[in-house]
């Protein structure tokens, strides 16, 4: 190709793509920002279009030949690729396989735009598609990527019916997303990509709340879909270092005195430092909270297994727990079904070796927080640092706010979010957070 025509077919490309940009604005200004957010540069080696997260890269004939088509194909295919950088797909593969979350990610995209009541990108959905969607919709209440993902990889699909379906929602070209390393890394550049992409996507999100109210049947499920993906993620680890408190161990602190005088006195007497380390150091570690265990029939014993691994496979770790500390784990539904109270790891060991699920009624939080407050009268509970609460949310809360930390932990597979009192912290892990400890633990729980 010449120069003189590259240059030609550069500009149609780019002439075309400003056109779906317009076409798309008009019809949702709430996009606005998010529109803006990817310049343009011809590439003949991608297939269509596909984006990373800076660039729409584009192969101009085909592009040109879709334009010809239908401008909404043109305009879905555009939309598509921005909602990829919204829900920070480029990003956010980890340790899974690149053809599942391919197809996983591309899924999710179509459901929300096929959800849309837009002139600009709406179309009939094909039967293939409905059928798609209600498989999963009967799995997951929202359909994310990862839940998407999840279903895919227990479907085990053949490698004909794996092509179908990536045939049947394939749209644009996934070849310039940040590739992770092997142990699931992102690299360095994908950090950034990340929060420029999060912030763009929480504007969007206060300004669709605030103003997309009264188009919310065209809108569909979109609202819903930006709210998970927004909600801010925590590591398991570092959530429960909120529980831990400061306190010194006896332990030698290296970092306690100058090596200098001590290698000195050492070279000066021949076996005499001057300085000797000190014994006690201070670290900060988990000593006393409660965990509590909603054991009501809506929560199954396979989410209660996977929290109660977790986080005894964290506990068990020497830097996350004192020799000696006062952990009572609660098991409680409509009422308190058991108490164990855990002051070592030999006894926290032995309790997830020897641990029954007790209960199946309903739910009210209120009973644990009473039993709390009775072990505090009695002494047995004297520097409480929270309460740890793993539940589907379903129940009666307490109204007046303890005076000691308070977390409300779920663990769900359809991300249904769930409304706490204000005064209490959420977090809501998937199976895909687990780390390898909690899995590991799994084998040694018990469930009658």
């Amino acid at each position: 190709m010449s120069q003189k025509l590259s240059e030609k077919w550069d500009d149609i490309g780019k002439e075309i793509l400003g056109t779906a940009r317009n076409e798309l604005y008009l019809n949702m200004h709430f996009l606005d920002l998010a529109l803006c957010s990817l310049a343009y540069q011809m590439d003949t080696a991608v297939k269509t279009a596909g984006t990373d997260g800076y660039y729409i890269y584009f192969e101009p004939y085909s592009l040109a030949d879709l334009f010809g088509q239908d401008r909404k194909y043109l305009n879905r295919l555009y939309l598509h690729m921005v909602f990829h950088c919204l829900f920070r797909h480029l990003t956010r593969r980890g340790k899974r396989r690149e053809d599942y979350w391919n197809l996983a990610c591309d899924i999710a995209m179509e459901s929300v735009i096929d959800g849309l009541e837009k002139r600009s990108v709406r179309r009939a959905v094909a039967p293939e598609r409905k059928e798609v969607y209600r498989m999963l919709s009967g799995r997951l209440s929202v359909l994310t990527a990862e839940g998407i993902y999840q279903v895919l990889m227990e479907k085990r699909l053949s490698e004909e019916a794996f092509s179908k379906l990536s045939e049947l929602f394939l749209v644009d070209d996934h070849g310039r997303w940040p590739r992770p390393d092997e142990e699931g890394n992102p690299p360095e550049q994908a950090a950034e990509l990340e929060r420029r992409w999060q912030d763009i996507s929480e504007r969007m999100e206060t300004e669709l709340a605030a103003f997309g109210g009264n188009q919310s049947e065209e809108n569909g499920d979109l609202l819903e879909q930006v709210k998970v993906q927004n909600r801010r993620r925590q590591d398991y680890r570092t959530f429960l270092r909120k529980f831990s408190i400061w306190r010194e161990e006896m332990q030698i602190d290296p970092d306690s005195f100058d090596y200098g005088f001590y290698s000195y006195g050492l070279r000066l007497y021949g076996n005499m430092p001057l300085v000797e380390p000190q014994e006690f150091k201070e670290v900060k570690k988990i000593q006393e909270f409660v965990i509590a265990i909603d054991t009501s029939m809506s929560c199954s014993g396979e989410l209660v297994r996977a929290f109660l691994s977790e986080t005894c496979g964290i506990l068990l770790e020497s830097e996350s727990f004192f020799k000696k500390v006062n952990i009572h784990i609660l098991q409680c539904d409509e009422e308190i079904q058991a108490d164990a109270c855990i002051t070592s790891k030999e006894e926290l060991l032995n309790y997830m070796e020897q641990f029954e699920l007790k209960g199946g009624g309903g739910t009210d939080f209120r009973p644990v927080f009473a039993h709390v407050e009775a072990l505090r009268e009695q002494g047995r509970l004297k520097r409480l640092r929270g309460l740890l609460y793993f539940t589907d949310g379903k129940g009666i809360y307490p109204k007046k706010r303890p005076d000691y930390d308070v977390a409300f932990l779920f663990m769900k597979e359809d991300y249904t979010d769930v409304s706490v009192p204000a005064w209490a912290m959420k977090l809501i892990l998937t199976a895909d957070d687990l780390p390898e400890e909690g899995k590991r633990l799994d084998k040694d729980i018990k469930f009658v």
